[in-house]
């Protein structure tokens, strides 16, 4: 695949999401693409084992698994739940062979305002789930999402907020997920990349391009490569001179895309990351 400019490409599942597991471990393989990031929710439909066999008999390497985290919680069931629940989240990483569980931490509880106190309590569940994941080879990687989100799914919003918890953890046990759409807009995050490199913290490392008009209700917004404001290239730069080797993750919810025929949709993800992102420049059929 490394004439391709597509050796470190990983197709996340969210983003072709209209292909069942099994159809889009088949388009994978009919394109040549070798990594794939895996969603809690289909996997567990389609059965974590059958899922882990279906991936490893088509030769494909599963990056990340997302998502864990949501662990705001005010309520001491609702925290023993989520604790529960993130266990069996890496759990399911083990069983996929994926050493990466992606957090989304979680917003602010109903009524609740404060959004220091709501991150201590993420590094309080940290404490407790950091020790697991490594017992099982995972690590937990700390998503921060952009400001919009701080309310209802992640007061987590830049780099140095999530490193400011990762670092209270050793980096085989917590480290942070660098994603273009969430942090693009930070003037601060290019130093915070070379932070989180330097402590061996990038665990993943994800695109998604920032389009505007956002749609209602901003989740489903991300844009296409290259059909927005960020530049590819420049990030993966950032990341890479942080000394970030791994795996490039194309993360997108868009409902355009999943109203398209998925195989189109992952083809066509492929040739943008190719061309915008992709480890060689000459990206033409037949060179």
């Amino acid at each position: 695949m490394s004439d391709t400019g597509l050796t470190r490409f990983s197709i996340n599942q969210m983003t072709v999401k209209q292909l069942s597991l099994p159809e889009l471990t088949a388009a994978c393989r009919e394109l040549g693409i070798g990594n794939v990031g895996l969603w809690r929710e289909p996997v567990q439909a389609y059965g974590v084992e059958a899922a882990a066999k279906l991936v490893r008999d088509a030769g494909l390497t599963v990056t990340t698994l997302c998502r864990g985290g949501f662990l705001t919680a005010l309520d001491p069931g609702e925290r023993a739940r989520a604790l529960a629940d993130n266990r069996r989240a890496i759990d399911e990483a083990a069983a996929l062979g994926t050493d990466t569980l992606v957090l989304v931490s979680g917003g602010l509880p109903a009524g609740d305002k404060d959004l220091r106190a709501a991150r201590e309590r993420i590094a309080d569940a940290l404490a407790e789930l950091g020790p697991y994941a490594e017992r099982h080879g995972v690590r937990l990687a700390i998503e921060p999402l952009h400001p919009m989100y701080a309310a209802d799914r992640c007061v987590v919003s830049t780099l140095a907020q999530a490193l400011d918890l990762a670092e209270r953890f050793p980096a085989q046990q917590v480290g942070v997920t660098v994603d273009t759409y969430h942090i693009w807009w930070d003037d601060r995050a290019p130093e915070q990349i070379a932070r989180a490199g330097a402590g061996g913290r990038i665990h993943t490392f994800q695109l998604a391009d920032w389009t505007t008009p956002l749609p209602e209700g901003v989740l489903n917004g991300r844009g296409q490569i290259g059909d927005g404001a960020i530049d590819m290239r420049e990030w993966k730069g950032y990341v890479e001179a942080a000394g970030y080797t791994g795996a490039i993750e194309v993360e997108l919810f868009n409902e355009g895309l999943w109203a398209r025929d998925g195989r189109e949709v992952l083809a066509e993800t492929a040739a943008r990351f190719a061309a915008h992102a992709g480890d060689v420049a000459d990206t033409s059929p037949g060179k």
